[in-house]
């Protein structure tokens, strides 16, 4: 691991603002046709985040959990049901502007052909920030990674790359951060120091998060844990 760092004390769990939510569903249905078989990937699913809190969905691979996130953010549309992202509810999949949303798939989706610091400025720049170079670094310092602004993602190791990906979410301080699996390639440490990160900044910015893990250390550093089956949560 580059750029060594003390691993932060996980923070304590913080009273959730039970006046409102960030993103949440309610009675999400979604049923795919795969041939003659009907799949229903989602059964009457309900759920809430607040304003500052991690949440960590857990699931089997198949279980509904990528749908579910896919329903959230408006990349896919429920059968029915209600989805609601900060003040916006929509029975057809609500949509928030750009800058109030945070994702980290599993594919970082970086850019290759621009340094990790741009990667993680471009964001902050087209959201308007007044200084968005000095936001990316402090972001990219935070997570570890002060020492490798100037290197290209295919320069840095896979979890270097993750946290990077990381850093690019969280620059514009979203209303909400859903992520993939955003420490499936981290060591024990490093994960541990990332979800600190995390925890301290939604705590300091109202962000609420989604994370959809197996990792054991990212349920341990969640405010709330959602299991999801065969659809149901």
């Amino acid at each position: 691991m580059t750029g060594r760092h003390a691993a932060p004390t996980p923070a304590p769990r913080r009273p959730v603002d039970a006046g409102g939510a960030v993103l949440g569903c309610q009675d999400l249905h979604k049923t795919y046709r795969r041939g003659r078989e009907h799949v229903h990937a989602l059964r009457g699913v309900t759920l809430t985040v607040h304003p500052g809190e991690v949440v960590a969905l857990v699931g089997r691979s198949g279980s509904g959990k990528t749908t579910l996130l896919n329903c959230l953010l408006g990349w896919e549309t429920p059968d029915s049901g209600t989805t609601t992202l900060t003040d916006q509810t929509s029975a057809t999949g609500a949509r928030a502007r750009w800058e109030q949303v945070a994702v980290v798939p599993q594919r970082f989706g970086l850019l290759e052909e621009i340094t990790l610091l741009d990667n993680v400025a471009l964001p902050a720049r087209l959201a308007g920030h007044p200084d968005p170079t000095t936001a990316a670094t402090e972001m990219l310092t935070a997570l570890g990674l002060g020492d490798l602004t100037d290197r290209a993602p295919g320069e840095v190791s896979l979890g270097q790359a993750q946290r990077t990906a990381l850093a690019r979410a969280l620059v514009v301080r979203p209303a909400y951060l859903v992520a993939d699996e955003p420490t499936g390639r981290l060591d024990d440490e490093t994960t541990t120091h990332v979800l600190g990160v995390l925890r301290d900044l939604c705590a300091t910015t109202g962000t609420g998060a989604l994370i959809a893990s197996h990792d054991t250390t990212t349920i341990t550093h969640a405010d709330r844990v959602l299991h999801i089956n065969d659809g149901h949560l």
